[in-house]
């Protein structure tokens, strides 16, 4: 193997045990003898408990016990779950409502977990929730997007969870002021289900001190942390491990409420328990996506170059909030507002809503694809109403190369880039030459042709800090202990490619081992596309310790001062030596010496600012006006990653990417009836993309690499949805502007865009 840098392509090692069965997924592993957890939800969205009576399940067959919210604190539980909480515009403290782990006093959504009935089966735990006596006083379901109606939460008296801006409001309102040209327009944002292939799950064992959760998440210490805080242990006595994880998109990083009661069963029986949720069920109790909906405007001057920008946003968070940092909203906004475009003055406004719906992240493993989402979507309607050319716009507004390192508005420091470069390719590549023959060639057949352009920009989020723990095992392999945690993006192979290149032990003799908080004591888990740039940098670190603990070990052996041992990424040398050992030779040296100190290497290291990930993406779609189907025809993507380890995984991490945002553009969409009832609760109703609905995807890396780690990396795992959004959306609006369709909105559906052209059709008679 090459060394580092010359970017090869490896299949995924992983891939053998994923396909021949013999994937280690949390439900395969459970204890033998494990029981069974069904839990029992509100049948309703909203209303005060009048009756919960357990005790004909508690008798049933088979049953071993039943909790509701009583028993779990009646044991001493802390029954709240974290929430973020972010500051008002006005200072003051957001809603920070209880959300408790199993419903105390009302219920909030359907789906929400009343009580955990815990059997030898699953069929003998759902049957004994039958047996359950529940009731509710109704209350109205508040289910639009604004202020009033019946209060969700006593905290919340309005039904605002908070009102959160950022930026020069003043400065922001002068600009537009004096502008020469204000576009604006609003955006929806659909809510999507994430729909992991895996489900969420875990199960719990407990040996009367110690507990132990495994669960499909992203991540062990945050869960880790809740265990301690809820049941009141000492960190030594919890341990929580992931095995594989079968996606998760951003979905399984944060807290449940399953997780803390399985181990509450768990340590009241002195038994493990397990839980597994089948697919209904993870429709209505999994963190969803997006949801919201956008006012954004653009300030240009005279020169059509954008001099402000402001956007005024409403969020559903659900009936809950959810755990992490900021609400999401706020992080994706303030991360990525002013994108690749030299924007001087930006003002942000985000209202959070709860509604009596499943709560929502407005994160589905897309980075921050409703910011770009809206501000691309703008640009294209900036364009339309300057009369100017989409791709002439960009260009006009793009941070220029030279003002690198650039400082946004929104204070983030962008390192490097040069925008025009991928754009330039990307007419290439995509032959946007040739795009008004085929549309002609369409248009004679009675078709519609649209194209869709979209320019993002991203930014590696969490954690900067992680480390790395190399050990060499008696029979010769080496193991690498990691703080992040797979969920299908190929890590076990990126890692040890990587330790392979910096120390020349061989790929097939390094086993990655991740996701157990005894074995790994510290990490940030997986989230943001920090993985590989954040846990190779500590990769890097624990191999310049361990390399200069075996150069002054191999001093004494090649009898030449520590300075003069020189180590080329695969064998020690030094003038005046025979010995050229390599890492694995060293280690064995060391064992036959006694020297156990140096077999186990460890270290931390932390990225100093952030890497931003930035590419385009273009793609063309046909829409047949007699029945309103939406065919993604081409898709280009030219992407800078900075330097790659593996090109091909990081072309895979896009073609799935891409897949998601067509899925969401044009198929997926949550429906709720005015009651609060999910109407898309099975596949049945609710659309995913298969692979007749994709079309090729063609993946062009244009690096610039980055200034901001050692290896030039920026990440790349959430790039493809994050351009796709847009590029779709801008494609339908192009097809159908012509036809005097001035408003298109995801998802572009059959019967959605029939209806969009005939009621031009019918506005313009």
């Amino acid at each position: 193997m090459d060394k580092f840098g010359k970017s090869q392509s490896v299949k995924r090692t992983e891939d053998v045990r994923f396909l021949t069965g013999e994937g280690r997924y949390v439900d395969d592993i459970t204890p033998q003898g494990a029981l069974h957890g069904y839990f029992f939800r509100s049948p309703v969205a909203h209303g005060v408990i009048s009756e919960l009576d357990v005790a004909d399940a508690a008798e049933a067959e088979g049953v071993h016990l039943v909790l509701t919210c009583a028993d779990l604190e009646a044991a001493g539980i802390d029954i709240s779950i974290a929430g973020a909480v972010v500051k008002n515009r006005d200072s003051t403290r957001a809603a920070d409502p209880l959300r408790p782990m199993l419903a105390k006093g009302k219920v909030r959504y359907v789906g929400e977990p009343v009580a955990l009935i815990v059997a030898e089966t699953y069929a003998q735990a759902r049957d004994a929730a039958e047996l359950i006596l529940f009731d509710a006083d109704d209350l109205p379901a508040k289910m639009d997007l604004s202020t009033g109606g019946e209060t969700v939460h006593d905290e919340a008296p309005d039904n605002r969870a908070f009102d959160w801006g950022m930026g020069d409001e003043a400065a922001t309102e002068a600009a537009f002021a004096k502008a020469a040209t204000t576009v604006a327009l609003e955006v929806g944002d659909n809510r999507i289900i994430v729909n992991s292939m895996e489900p969420r799950g875990c199960f719990a064992e407990w040996d009367g001190t110690r507990l132990h959760l495994a669960n499909n998440a992203q991540g062990v210490w945050v869960h880790k942390d809740n265990l301690i805080k809820s049941f009141g242990l000492d960190p030594e006595n919890v341990r929580v491990t992931n095995p594989d994880t079968g996606g998760s998109f951003g979905m399984k990083a944060m807290a449940y409420p399953e997780y803390f009661c399985v181990a509450a069963a768990a340590r009241a029986l002195g038994q493990p328990v397990r839980w597994m949720a089948d697919r209904t069920e993870a429709m209505l109790s999994d963190n969803g996506g997006r949801d919201l909906t956008s006012l954004a405007e653009f300030a240009f001057d005279e020169h059509n170059k954008i001099t402000a920008y402001r956007v005024r946003t409403k969020c559903n968070l659900g009936a809950y909030n959810s755990q992490f940092g900021q609400p999401i909203q706020t992080q994706l906004f303030s991360r990525v507002l002013t994108g690749v475009y030299d924007v001087q003055t930006t003002w942000l406004q985000v209202d959070g809503y709860y509604t009596n719906t499943v709560q929502v992240d407005a994160y589905r493993g897309a980075g921050r694809p409703e910011a770009i989402y809206v501000l691309e979507r703008l640009m294209d309607r900036a364009a339309r109403e300057l009369g100017v050319d989409p791709w002439e716009l960009r260009r006009i507004n793009f941070i220029k190369p030279e003002q690198m390192p650039y400082r946004t508005a929104t204070n983030e420091t962008y390192d490097v880039g040069d925008f025009d470069r991928l754009l330039t390719r990307m007419h290439k590549e995509a032959d946007m030459a040739g795009f008004a023959a085929r549309k002609a060639a369409d248009a004679k057949r009675g078709l519609l042709r649209g194209v869709g352009l979209c320019y993002y920009i991203e930014s590696i989020l969490g954690d900067p800090a992680e480390g790395a723990k190399v050990v060499f095992e008696e029979d010769g392999s080496v193991a690498i202990y990691v703080g992040t945690q797979s969920n299908g993006q190929g890590h076990e192979t990126v890692y040890a490619q990587f330790l392979s290149d910096q120390t020349g032990i061989p790929a097939d003799q390094i086993t990655v081992v991740q996701g157990d908080s005894d074995l790994i004591k510290e990490g940030g888990g997986t989230g943001g596309s920090r993985s590989v740039t954040t846990q190779n940098n500590a990769t890097l670190a624990t191999v310049a310790k361990m390399t200069e603990a075996f150069t002054a070990f191999l001093a004494d052996e090649m009898g030449v001062p520590a300075i003069a041992i020189s180590f080329d990424d695969e064998r020690f040398r030094a003038e005046g030596s025979n010995l050229t050992p390599t890492m694995l030779e060293v280690a064995e040296m060391a064992r036959e010496k006694g020297r156990d100190d140096l077999l186990t290497h460890h270290a931390r290291a932390k990225l100093d600012a952030r890497s931003f990930p930035n590419g385009v993406h273009v793609t063309e779609v046909v829409i047949d006006p007699e029945t309103g189907v939406v065919t993604s025809d081409r898709y280009n993507v030219v992407d800078d990653f900075g330097n790659l380890i593996n090109p091909m995984l990081a072309e895979g991490q896009v073609h799935g990417g891409v897949a998601q945002g067509i899925g969401q553009a044009v198929q997926e969409r949550v429906v709720y009836d005015e009651d609060g009832q999910l109407l898309t609760a099975s596949f049945m109703d609710y659309a995913l993309p298969r692979a007749t609905d994709l079309p090729n995807i063609t993946f062009m890396s244009e690096p610039v690499p980055s200034t901001a780690n050692i290896m030039g990396m920026k990440g790349c795992g959430e790039a493809g949805t994050v351009g796709a959004l847009a590029a779709i959306a801008n494609a339908v609006q192009d097809a159908l502007w012509d036809h005097g369709v001035r408003q298109a909105d995801m998802p572009f559906t059959p019967h959605m865009v029939w209806e969009l052209l005939n009621g031009a059709k019918i506005a313009a008679e």
